[in-house]
């Protein structure tokens, strides 16, 4: 009844609106009397009509610009992940996409489709978004570097950082010397020249160096540390000699550029002195997530802006003013994480490409037509790599590292990436830089970056030192080893649960060990030791709670799932346990669909299925990573579902095969160790005809009578699996029940599902 005089009431309603309506628009038309009406395209037929409205709103500049930002985004983000697959920095793959969808490739064999996607009119409107994008990611550039670092870097990080930069600077403005009357802009003098000529050689890229250091592992070794305070010292010293430099360009002489250098002077003082002690004391009022209020969040946003505009002002460009203000942040890295998770998805995904973009129509490679052309920009990558990279090893070498590491410092300082082409667009703006020097400079920073990773391994070869995963304490043991591999802490906490029932009371005869493993993408260089110490926080607690002693293992990675598997096998553990990390019912409808497109947009399956090594996992119970672990690990692994899983008191093992054997071990352990009730299900008899089951069986009834039931009926009762902590199947004998839909599915405890 209730809702039938809803629906009347809604009929109603809309019938007395519309008739009000078209009473409106009928007497309406009287007011047109005596006015003269034009009716647009009133001489076109309706479909004229209708397509000449429809190209007006696909030229419109909004339409433009969102079309360009979704094909920016798209390509960007396919060439960054296949950069990603080949073990080169993301950061790579975008500066390509920008190069390719710019004159260089595009606009070169494709003129009409560039033309209509990135019309010159429309170029304004995407350079100033990508200038917000730069403006954002300074910020946290800024926030990402630890002052603390700086204040107590050892003696021989200043001396490396500082030959870092003096050395490439000089050979930069002797390169100048010779390319000046061939290559500088007219009207450009040769001081303004020859300085960012030198700027260009003497930049590293920070944040690329960073995550470098940090996807091999290196962030808490010596090396690590020296290089990471090198360069955090190196991007200081850097803007801020780029600051004076185009000071002194804008303002025409050095004379003349003294007084935007005293400006700036006051300006940094009053961000340390004034801005930095008000920004400390709202950090210290606001510590959490829950507690910033959008107002709090309004005042560090305004601060990025009005830092940024006044160094814009000044005439030192807003992304110092950026910069500024990211650096002077509260120094705690959990607020300043905040604002960063706040920032950086906007600015990297979406804004940043185009940046690499804008950058990439400006490169006209078309331009180097003749072969000096090629002769002069391998002089400069010449320059470029002598200047940092035999510049820092050099240094390194004489302050007293050993070969192997001056080497590796030299690697990663000659690492440019975004930050290269940040000085490269400011010198083109201001027209110190030809189109042709410009374009020689872009390839520069490509082949600089390109070679860090490359560069590395080969040293590594040559020394015959790679850094291991794998702690000596953990691979020389022999001891009866159990890892545990989790992606949330609440996992971690469950599946050490789970290995305390294996091992309980081997006591120093069993070793446990935590890992935990999370996608380089996910940290912040700065922010590792923390990130590291909240993710095993709960897991130790609860490792304590268990009595269970447990070593710590933990490594950002590129490749998550290949670090796990590379970790198991060369740690020779005897157990590898991982949670699933996906529903069991993949086999739905809506399991297949988000399947398939998930592995649609994944760039490496793209690449796989035309390389021909498509691997789709579609009739798995397993998500992708797990069935990667199960076919590729060779030590024992073991599954877990969990259902709140808490103890092991009554344990149900199912043998559906003779190949199940194995499973009667992990029922042995459990007894030994927990003193588990286990029920073994063997509905084909297995016992009766496998040698290897029939002994295991006696074994336990020898040994703990009590502690073990047979079972041989079809039909198991829904209460009795409901009544048991954890069932133990095999691999195979679960994929078979998943393939038949049985009902256990629907009525199983926590599961424990092992691979031999």
């Amino acid at each position: 009844m209730k809702n039938f005089k809803n629906s009347f009431f809604y009929v109603g309603v809309l019938g007395v609106a519309f008739a009000a309506m078209y009473w409106t628009v009928q007497n309406g038309k009287i007011l047109e009397d005596g006015r003269h009406i034009v009716l647009p395209n009133s001489g076109n037929s309706q479909w004229q009509e209708f397509l000449a409205s429809l190209i007006h709103n696909l030229t419109h500049p909004l339409a433009i610009l969102l079309a360009q930002i979704v094909t920016i985004v798209f390509v960007a983000r396919l060439f960054g992940e296949l950069c990603k697959k080949i073990g080169q920095p993301m950061v790579i793959g975008e500066i390509l996409a920008g190069i390719v969808l710019g004159p260089s490739l595009v606009g070169t064999y494709f003129p009409e489709f560039s033309n209509l996607l990135f019309p010159e009119a429309s170029l304004g409107n995407l350079q100033f978004l990508s200038q917000i994008g730069l403006i954002l990611f300074m910020f946290v550039v800024g926030m990402e570097l630890d002052l603390k670092v700086l204040q107590n870097k050892a003696k021989e990080a200043v001396v490396i950082s500082h030959a870092s930069i003096v050395i490439p600077f000089t050979l930069g403005m002797v390169l100048a010397y010779f390319i000046y009357t061939q290559f500088a802009p007219d009207g450009v003098e040769f001081l303004s020249f020859a300085l960012f000529t030198g700027i260009a050689m003497s930049i590293t890229a920070f944040p690329v160096l960073a995550r470098i250091v940090q996807e091999r592992g290196l962030h808490r070794t010596k090396l690590g540390a020296m290089v990471i305070t090198c360069a955090a010292a190196d991007d200081i010293t850097a803007w801020c000699i780029l600051a004076a430099v185009i000071a002194i360009v804008k303002a025409g002489s050095f004379l003349s550029s003294l007084y935007i250098i005293a400006l700036a002077i006051i300006y940094v003082i009053l961000m340390l002195k004034v801005v930095r002690p008000f920004l400390k004391r709202i950090g210290e009022l606001y510590t959490s997530k829950e507690s910033i209020t959008k107002s709090v969040v309004a005042i560090f946003f305004l601060t990025l802006l009005i830092s940024s505009y006044a160094t814009e002002v000044i005439g030192i460009h807003a992304l110092f003013g950026a910069f500024m203000a990211g650096a002077i942040m509260p120094d705690n890295m959990r607020f300043r994480n905040i604002f960063i998770e706040k920032v950086e998805d906007v600015s990297q995904v979406m804004l940043l490409p185009l940046f690499f973009v804008f950058t990439g129509l400006r490169t006209q490679i078309g331009l180097l037509d003749d072969p000096y052309l090629w002769k002069i920009c391998g002089l400069i990558v010449l320059v470029a790599v002598v200047g940092k990279f035999v510049g820092s090893t050099i240094t390194a070498r004489f302050v007293g590292q050993n070969w192997r590491d001056s080497l590796m410092i030299g690697a990663l300082m000659n690492t440019r990436g975004l930050m290269e082409l940040v000085v490269l667009n400011i010198g083109y703006d201001l027209g110190v830089l030809k189109p042709e020097i410009f374009a020689m400079m872009v390839i520069m920073a490509l082949a600089t970056t390109l070679m860090t990773g490359p560069a590395l391994d080969l040293i590594n070869y040559i020394f015959k030192t790679k850094d291991e995963i794998i702690p000596a304490e953990i691979s020389q043991v022999s001891k009866y080893k159990v890892l545990v591999s989790f992606d949330t802490p609440e996992e971690g906490k469950g599946l050490l649960r789970l290995a305390n029932t294996f091992v309980k009371k081997m006591k120093k005869n069993a070793m446990v060990t935590a890992m935990h493993i999370p996608s380089s993408n996910e940290v912040h260089p700065f922010n590792v030791e923390e990130f590291e110490e909240q993710c095993f926080k709960p897991v130790l607690a609860e490792s304590k709670e268990l009595k269970q002693k447990v070593t710590t293992l933990f490594k950002t990675s590129t490749d998550v799932d290949s670090d796990i598997i590379e970790v198991s096998n060369k740690g020779e553990f005897d157990l590898v346990l991982v949670a699933l990390g996906q529903s069991i019912f993949e086999g739905t409808l809506l399991g297949k669909i988000l399947g398939f497109t998930t592995r649609i947009i994944n760039p490496e399956n793209l690449l796989n299925k035309f390389t021909g090594k498509e691997k789709l996992f579609e009739n798995s119970p397993f998500d992708e990573r797990t069935e990667q672990i199960l076919a590729k690990t060779e030590v024992p692994v073991g599954v877990l579902v969990n259902k709140n899983f808490e103890k092991a008191d009554r344990v149900f093992v199912t043998l559906f095969d003779d190949s199940d054997a194995f499973l009667i071990e992990y029922a042995q352990k459990l007894i030994a160790n927990v003193e588990s009730q286990v029920t073994v299900l063997d509905v084909v008899g297995n016992i009766k005809n496998n040698a290897t089951i029939k002994e295991g069986i006696r074994a336990i009834e020898q040994q703990a009578p009590n502690h073990i039931k047979l079972l041989n009926e079809r039909k198991i009762e829904k209460n009795f699996l409901q009544d048991q902590d954890l069932m133990i199947i095999s691999v195979d004998s679960w994929k078979k029940l998943v393939e038949s839909r049985s009902t256990w599915l629907n009525n199983t405890p926590s599961l424990l599902i092992l691979k031999p």
